[in-house]
């Protein structure tokens, strides 16, 4: 996009603002590259890794994630930030929906969105991860049980990669009932 495009404002948030928030409520683990680090400011319950390495590809910021968890019990709910129409509501009732499934996430008309969750036995495999590999390795891998949350409109699915993707955004949010 030619800018940091998490830093562009939907409506009074910024990209990155919107993604903190949806993670509201949950200890958060945000992965950002060197340059954005310096712009985050600091909240409860975040707690913020560089990634100086960002051309290795989102498996890379994963792994960093998890290790930066710790915590081998627990789920991991994966967030992107460029998804600026995921809020905390649908983080909290994909989350919720797992269940004790190793693999959760929401879907419209078959197509997965954002956030995926993924539990212990899940998150084990994220460090065998090769570099460069997207997170729909991981999710789709055939041996987890899964549970796939169907959601009511496409906002899940949304990402913001395009001057074009970004208008839509800000026009959605500007017209009620535009969603789906």
């Amino acid at each position: 996009m030619g800018v940091e495009k998490l830093l562009l404002r939907i409506g009074e948030r910024t990209m990155l603002e919107r993604a903190i928030a949806a993670a509201q409520g949950f200890p958060t683990v945000l992965v950002a590259s060197p340059a954005l680090v310096e712009r985050i400011c600091a909240a409860a319950d975040l707690h913020i890794v560089v990634n100086a390495a960002p051309e290795r590809g989102m498996s890379h910021s994963l792994q960093l994630a998890n290790a930066a968890i710790g915590d081998a019990d627990s789920a991991l709910a994966v967030l992107l930030a460029d998804t600026p129409l995921v809020d905390a509501a649908l983080v909290r009732r994909v989350t919720a929906a797992r269940g004790d499934a190793d693999v959760a996430y929401p879907v419209w008309k078959d197509r997965p969105g954002h956030p995926v969750v993924f539990g212990p036995r899940a998150r084990a495999a994220i460090g065998g991860l090769a570099a460069g590999d997207t997170i729909r390795r991981l999710r789709d891998a055939a041996r987890w049980r899964r549970v796939e949350l169907n959601v009511e409109d496409d906002a899940a699915l949304i990402d913001v990669d395009t001057p074009q993707a970004l208008a839509r955004v800000r026009r959605l949010l500007e017209t009620p009932g535009a969603l789906g």
